[in-house]
């Protein structure tokens, strides 16, 4: 699996509605790579100043809207609600707020996943201003619980429910691409990031996905073009420059790649996912001692199996060639 984004947004303090974003990486799903949990430090983007508010209204009554048809995308940014008109001295405001916090400080996934329930039930049928705002984002960010746990159909319900609460948001659109993705349908996954990038066209992860989900239909060289959008809005953005430098060696620029893998190992020196790569593309050009030499610094032992490779991590055919005559050196 490529190295894709999700995001979880909730609220930061009593009264004050700007969302806590963070990225994370998809591989938290499936527990991709100790050393990639790693690399999710040095993911440093921004953190977006959009956030998630509603006018008044019951949320019943738009859960028995929710349509069985094929995903429509219409994010609209000009919908965003003033969320500084919520009442600072909302005591159920308040409450919800302390709530989501925890949900987002779970030890663990499945108890953030019970915390968002929590959420949902509690604050479904009020008709408080915030309410949409609320129960939007427990939704949003349980379908992201419920993703890591490979629960993938569930957390599409709720991202689109998510959606329909917060027409304005990306959040959901883009999580449930990750989501689509995770289930290998990449051109769906598309339409949604497409989605995201109509609304917010300078959306880093946006760019990112979008040439993951490319990844996965071997168009390698437009995957190259969006990773590198990507990186030109956040050259900080790790993730994205691993992504362009796996895309340009499966595109067949293997000594652009392999100058790439170097550069962000020399950030990033537990990077094993760029460590284990440029073993592979030493190894193809013939240099055994050094490919020898950096496969001694690969730490997850996961990258000895080509299946691993195949299923899990699925790495390029190229890429996965030439790993495959190195593991049977």
């Amino acid at each position: 699996m490529w190295l894709s984004l999700v995001v979880a947004s909730g609220l930061l303090a009593h009264g004050a509605v700007p969302p806590l974003r963070q990225r994370l990486s998809i591989q938290k799903m499936k527990g991709f790579s100790q050393n990639m949990e790693k690399g999710v430090s040095c993911v440093k983007l921004k953190r977006r100043d959009a956030s998630l508010g509603f006018a008044a209204s019951v949320v019943g009554k738009w859960l028995l809207q929710k349509k069985a048809n094929a995903v429509q995308y219409d994010i609209k940014p000009d919908l965003t609600p003033d969320s500084t008109k919520y009442d600072p001295n909302d005591s159920n405001l308040y409450e919800a707020s302390q709530l989501l916090q925890k949900a987002l400080n779970a030890e663990d996934v499945a108890e953030e996943e019970r915390l968002w329930t929590e959420v949902i039930r509690k604050y479904e049928n009020g008709n408080q201003v915030w309410v949409k705002d609320i129960v939007g984002r427990a939704y949003g960010n349980r379908g992201n619980a419920r993703a890591r746990q490979g629960k993938m159909q569930q957390a599409l319900d709720d991202y689109d429910t998510s959606s329909q609460l917060c027409p304005w948001a990306v959040d959901p659109v883009l999580n449930r691409g990750v989501a689509l993705e995770a289930l290998g349908r990449f051109e769906e996954a598309i339409e949604a990031y497409e989605a995201v990038l109509k609304a917010q066209p300078n959306d880093p992860a946006g760019w990112n996905n979008l040439g993951n989900a490319n990844m996965g239909l071997e168009r390698y060289d437009k995957a190259v073009q969006y990773y590198s959008q990507a990186v030109a809005l956040a050259p900080e953005f790790s993730f994205a420059q691993a992504n362009r430098a796996v895309a340009m060696y499966a595109s067949g620029d293997k000594s652009g790649a392999t100058r790439q893998m170097r550069a962000l190992l020399r950030r990033y020196p537990d990077f094993d996912d760029m460590r284990a790569a440029l073993v592979a593309s030493l190894w193809s050009q013939g240099l055994t001692d050094n490919a020898q030499t950096e496969w001694l610094r690969v730490g997850d032992e996961r990258y000895n199996s080509v299946e691993w490779l195949v299923k899990d991590r699925r790495w390029p055919k190229p890429l996965l060639q030439d790993m495959r005559a190195f593991l049977k050196k």
